[in-house]
C-alpha cells in the first residue's frame, strides 16, 4: 500500500490483485453502514509490512483497524463487535466481486461496549430511550439479514455475531425501569426480521447451536414462546435437554434450564409436551447442582409449571416428587432460588387434589419465615429476573392463589402482589391489577383478619390508586358488631348480616355460636348454609389471636397437639381453663363444660395432658 499524506486516493495490492477506491467510493460504503466502519481508512490501514495478505480473504491487520474505526467513529468510540461485522458485510455487497470478502476482526481482549444502553436509568426521557431503541433495533434486524445471507467463509463468523446480538438483548434488559421496554423491542425485531426461524433452523455447527441456544434464551418474550412453540417447540426443548446433560459446563446448564423455565410459561398443553420431551427430568436433575444461577432457573421454572401446569401436569410432579426437590431450594442460602421455590410450593398447595402430598414435603413450613423477614420493595430490586415484574398473563395464573384456604399460599400470594405493584407503578402500568381481575380479591384479602397477607395486600391497593376495605383485627374476642358483619359479609353470607347486627353479635359472641344458634336467632333455615358458615367459623378460629384473653398460653398448648385444635381454645378459655385446672381436666368436663364433643379430640387432648410429653414443654412460658 502507498499513502500520500494529503491525498485523496489510495491503493490496496494483494499478491497480483489492485483494488484502486476513491473518496466516493468510500462515501457510498458509509452510507450502508454508519455505525463504526470508514472503508477508505480500513483500507488504509489494511497495508502493513508484519500483515499477511491473501487474495482470498483480505485478512486486515487489527491494530490498524482499530484505529480506523476510532478515526471515523460516529457515535461510539470502541465498538468493533457487531457493527463491525454488519459493516465488512455490507462493504462486500458493494465491491462487486472485485475484492474478497474483509473478515472481521476478532480480538479476545476487545470488549464490546453498549455505553448509551448503559447510560440510561430511571430518569432517561423516553425520547432517549426511544432513539436508543430504533438504533439498536435496527442494528439487530440488520444483523439478522446478514447471519441469514452468510455464505461459504463468512458462516465461520456466525457465532460470534449471535453472541454480541445475546450480548445486546442482555445489555437491554439489565437498563433500569426502562428494560422491559427495551427489551421487548429487541425480541421483536428478531421475530419479525427473521431471526427466530434463523434460531430454530438446525446446523451440525456445535458452536452455532450454542451461541443460538443462548440468544433464544434471552429473547423467550410472550410473543415469541408462542411462535417458537407453534414453529419449532420439540427442537428447542431437545437443544435444551442437551444442554443440561453437559455435565462439564455451567453455561450450558444455565442455558439449558433458562429456555426451560420460560416454555414452562405458555400453557397448559405446552407445560404437558414439555414433559413428555423431558423436560422436567431435565430441570429436576439440574436441582442437584451447585451453580446458584442453574438453580434459580430450576426454581423459576418450577414455579412456573405450578402455576401454569394445570391438575395433569400437577399430578406428574407428584409423581416426580416435586415437593421433596422443592425443599432444598426452599432452604437454599440464595434468596431468589428460595422464593421461587416457596411460590412453586405456594401454588402447587392451591391445589386441593395434591395438598396432602404437597404438606407433607415440610416446604410449605418455610413460606412464612420467608416472607416475614423479606420488604418486598427491597427484594424486587434485589434480581434482574423479576426487577421488571412479571407477564400479565403470569399474574393472571397467581390471582386464584389469593382465595386458597391455606393461608401459607395466600401469605406468599400477597407478598407478590404487593411487589409486583411498586414495579408496575414505576413503570405507569397500574391499570394491569384491573385487567386480570385482581384488585376484589385483593380487597377481599386486605379486609380478613389474617396480619401478614392483608398488610401486604392492603399495601399493593394503596401503591396502585385503589380504596383500602375495613380491615379486621387478628383479635376476634375484641370486634364490634361491625368488625362481625363485615366479616359475615365477606365469608358471602350477606344476606344475614343485617341479622347479626339485630342480634348484637360481637367477636366474643360470635366466637360461641352454635349450629342452633344460627338455626333460631340467626335465621338461617338452609341447613347446608348453617354447615358452610360454621366451616368458615372453625377457619376464623385457627387463625385467631387469643392473647387479649389467654394468659396462660392454653392455645400453645392445643395447637401443639395439632393446628385444628385451637377451634376449642375459646370455648375451654370461657370454661376457666388454666395451667392448673388443665391437669385435672376430665373427659366429662371437655364434654360438658368445654363443649368438646368429638371423641378422638377429646383422648387426644388428655393423652396430651397426662400422656408423653410434660405439660410445661408444651405450653410455652408467658412474656412478660
Amino acid at each position: 500500500m502507498e499513502i500520500a499524506p494529503g491525498y485523496e486516493k489510495k491503493s490496496l495490492k494483494a499478491g497480483e490483485i489492485t483494488q484502486h477506491e476513491t473518496q466516493n467510493r468510500s462515501a457510498a460504503t458509509m452510507r450502508l453502514q454508519t455505525e463504526t466502519f470508514t472503508s477508505e481508512k480500513k483500507a488504509m490501514a489494511a497495508q502493513q509490512e508484519s500483515q499477511i495478505m491473501r487474495a482470498t480473504t483480505g485478512l486486515i491487520n487489527q491494530e490498524k483497524h482499530t484505529s480506523s474505526t476510532h478515526q471515523n467513529i460516529t457515535y461510539s468510540r470502541h465498538n468493533t463487535g457487531l457493527t463491525s461485522v454488519i459493516a465488512s458485510q455490507h462493504y462486500n455487497s458493494q465491491s462487486n466481486g472485485q475484492i474478497a470478502t474483509v473478515k472481521m476482526i476478532e480480538d479476545e481482549k476487545a470488549r464490546i461496549s453498549f455505553e448509551d444502553l448503559e447510560n440510561l436509568s430511571a430518569t432517561s426521557t423516553q425520547h432517549e430511550v426511544e432513539m436508543v431503541k430504533a438504533k439498536y433495533t435496527e442494528q439487530l434486524a440488520t444483523a439478522v439479514k446478514n447471519i441469514k445471507s452468510a455464505k461459504g467463509d463468512q458462516c465461520r463468523k456466525i457465532p460470534t455475531i449471535l453472541n454480541s446480538m445475546n450480548l445486546m438483548v442482555r445489555k437491554a434488559w439489565e437498563v433500569p425501569t426502562h428494560g422491559h421496554e427495551l427489551g421487548s423491542a429487541l425480541c421483536n425485531a428478531l421475530r419479525t426480521n427473521g431471526g427466530l426461524d434463523f434460531l430454530l433452523t438446525s446446523t451440525n455447527n456445535v458452536e452455532q447451536q450454542f451461541a443460538s441456544a443462548k440468544l433464544l434464551e434471552q429473547c423467550l418474550t410472550s410473543e415469541n414462546r408462542d411462535y417458537v412453540v407453534s414453529n419449532g417447540l420439540e427442537m428447542v426443548v431437545t437443544s435444551a435437554c442437551i444442554c443440561t446433560k453437559n455435565s462439564n459446563s455451567v453455561e450450558h446448564s444455565r442455558v439449558g434450564t433458562g429456555i426451560l423455565e420460560h416454555l414452562f410459561k405458555h400453557s397448559e398443553q405446552t407445560c404437558g409436551e414439555v414433559i413428555k420431551l423431558g423436560g422436567l427430568d431435565s430441570v429436576l436433575f439440574e436441582c442437584r447442582k451447585n451453580d446458584v444461577e442453574t438453580l434459580r432457573h430450576c426454581a423459576s421454572a418450577l414455579a412456573n409449571l405450578s402455576l401454569y401446569g394445570g391438575a395433569d401436569n400437577h399430578v406428574q410432579m407428584i409423581m416426580k416428587k416435586v415437593p421433596m426437590w422443592l425443599f432444598p431450594l426452599a432452604f437454599h442460602h440464595d434468596d431468589n432460588i428460595k422464593y421461587y421455590a416457596c411460590l412453586a410450593i405456594a401454588a402447587l398447595v392451591a391445589n386441593k387434589e395434591i395438598e396432602a402430598a404437597v404438606i407433607k414435603s415440610g416446604t410449605l413450613d418455610l413460606v412464612e419465615p420467608f416472607i416475614t423477614s423479606h420488604d418486598p420493595s427491597k427484594f424486587a430490586n434485589s434480581n434482574q429476573a423479576h426487577a421488571h415484574g412479571q407477564s400479565k398473563h403470569w399474574l393472571e395464573r397467581l390471582v386464584p392463589v389469593l382465595s386458597s384456604k391455606r393461608e401459607e399460599a395466600r401469605n406468599l400470594a400477597a407478598f407478590h402482589f404487593r411487589m409486583e405493584a411498586g414495579i408496575k407503578k414505576q413503570q405507569g402500568k397500574e391499570g394491569i391489577f384491573r385487567e386480570i381481575g385482581a384488585i376484589e380479591p385483593l380487597k377481599k384479602v386486605a379486609s380478613c383478619p389474617n396480619a401478614i397477607a392483608s398488610k401486604f395486600a392492603a399495601e399493593a391497593l394503596r401503591l396502585i390508586g385503589e380504596e383500602i376495605p375495613h380491615k379486621l383485627s387478628q383479635q376476634v374476642p375484641l370486634w364490634s358488631t361491625e368488625d362481625v358483619s363485615e366479616w359475615v359479609k365477606q365469608i358471602n353470607f350477606v344476606e344475614y348480616a343485617d341479622n347479626f347486627k339485630e342480634s348484637r353479635v360481637d367477636g366474643d359472641l360470635l366466637l360461641q355460636l352454635t349450629e342452633e344458634n344460627l338455626n333460631k336467632d340467626i335465621g338461617i333455615n338452609n341447613g347446608i348454609k348453617i354447615k358452610r358458615f360454621m366451616r368458615e367459623l372453625q377457619n376464623l378460629k385457627k387463625i385467631t389471636d387469643y392473647s387479649s384473653r389467654d394468659t396462660n398460653n392454653i392455645n400453645s398448648f392445643l395447637t401443639a397437639i395439632g393446628h385444628e385444635f385451637s377451634i376449642y381454645t375459646y370455648s375451654m378459655l370461657n370454661a376457666g381453663v388454666d395451667k392448673d385446672t388443665l391437669r385435672c381436666l376430665l373427659d366429662e368436663q371437655l364434654i360438658k363444660e368445654c363443649g368438646i364433643t368429638n371423641s378422638i379430640h377429646r383422648y387426644r387432648i388428655l393423652n396430651a395432658i397426662r400422656g408423653k410429653r410434660p405439660l410445661n414443654k408444651m405450653i410455652p412460658k408467658t412474656t412478660k
